[in-house]
């Protein structure tokens, strides 16, 4: 499914609706280059979980939890990192809910993943001429068919 995002508030708007609409355990895996909108739809999948703590890129600290909304929202960086690296994360403790209370997990950079949950949302975030941009969602082992309605419902009302 592509969708086009005419400005910023859209992709913000694209964010809450998944925010909204996904369920704890969800795992959506983030691609596009520098200045794509990665960090700007996790801040509005933050909204849409009525996160209030502002929701900066974790490409220092490489996760931030944010654990006070309707339920956690896991945001993780794997920009400064090489692929060798990232299993030292125990990334799917996030995904599987083992250590950590079950929520929506955001990895940007997710192309230096070596491996994958079993089944996730993966957006790509491209640039386009006019500060315009589009989003390319792909599900793997997922119905997205529940959400579908949601994001339209949400993106054509505020565009």
């Amino acid at each position: 499914m592509k969708i086009f995002l005419p400005d910023t508030e859209a992709t913000l708007s694209l964010g809450i609706s998944l925010g909204e609409s996904l369920n704890p355990g969800s795992v959506i895996l983030l691609e596009g280059d520098l200045g794509a909108g990665k960090t700007t739809l996790v801040q509005g999948i933050g909204k849409g979980l009525e996160i209030t703590e502002p929701i900066v890129s974790p490409t220092f600290t490489l996760i931030n939890e944010y654990t006070e909304g309707r339920f956690p929202l896991y945001h993780l960086d794997l920009y400064r990192l090489e692929p060798q690296e990232v299993p030292s994360l125990n990334l799917e403790s996030y995904w599987e809910g083992v250590e950590v209370t079950p929520g929506i997990v955001a990895i940007e950079w997710a192309e230096r993943m070596p491996y994958k949950p079993d089944s996730y949302l993966s957006i790509s975030l491209t640039h386009g001429h006019q500060g315009d941009r589009q989003a390319e969602i792909i599900p793997f082992n997922w119905a997205i068919d529940k959400i579908i309605p949601a994001i339209y419902s949400r993106i054509h009302r505020e565009i």
